[in-house]
């Protein structure tokens, strides 16, 4: 009995250490979609080429340069020319991050847009990817004469 405990709890430390030391992982877009429907990520780091992303600027999206400091606050998403480029890129990320999910793109841009339109589609209205609604009061952004004026008292004193 006491060995079955002691294996239980070795498998439970090593999970628990290999969480702690996340390293970079390649996803596709269906699995992109499914991870970062529960949270997204703080950041999208672009490691194109300059002339990639000229021709195709992903909104939002860091540049990559090999000097760059981040202070990840959730997942890292790593988008490249190449599957093995954005592998790169993110074990240089987690090796800076130690314990940060860095999530490289399988496919590169086309599969970052397909799982960016997949987030938007399925989005809350009310949530940051769906946008806020509210609405704007009429006359409170118009120019001319103000509906109503402040004034205070005489003697009063604003702090």
């Amino acid at each position: 009995m006491k060995t079955i405990l002691h294996a239980v709890l070795l498998a439970l430390a090593l999970l628990g250490s290999a969480a702690a030391n996340a390293e970079a992982t390649l996803r596709s877009k269906e699995q992109l979609a499914i991870v970062l429907k529960s949270r997204l990520p703080c950041c999208v780091i672009d490691g194109r080429s300059e002339d990639k992303r000229r021709e195709h600027p992903l909104n939002d999206a860091l540049p990559y340069r090999a000097e760059m400091t981040i202070n990840p606050t959730a997942s890292v998403v790593v988008v490249a020319d190449s599957d093995s480029a954005a592998m790169q890129i993110g074990k240089t990320l987690a090796a800076a991050h130690p314990g940060k999910s860095i999530l490289a793109v399988k496919g590169g841009v086309a599969a970052w847009e397909a799982v960016l339109a997949d987030l938007m589609a399925n989005a809350p209205k009310s949530s940051a990817l769906g946008g806020i609604n509210f609405v704007i009061p009429h006359n409170t952004c118009e120019t001319g004469t103000p509906l109503q004026q402040l004034r205070s008292a005489p003697g009063s004193s604003h702090k």
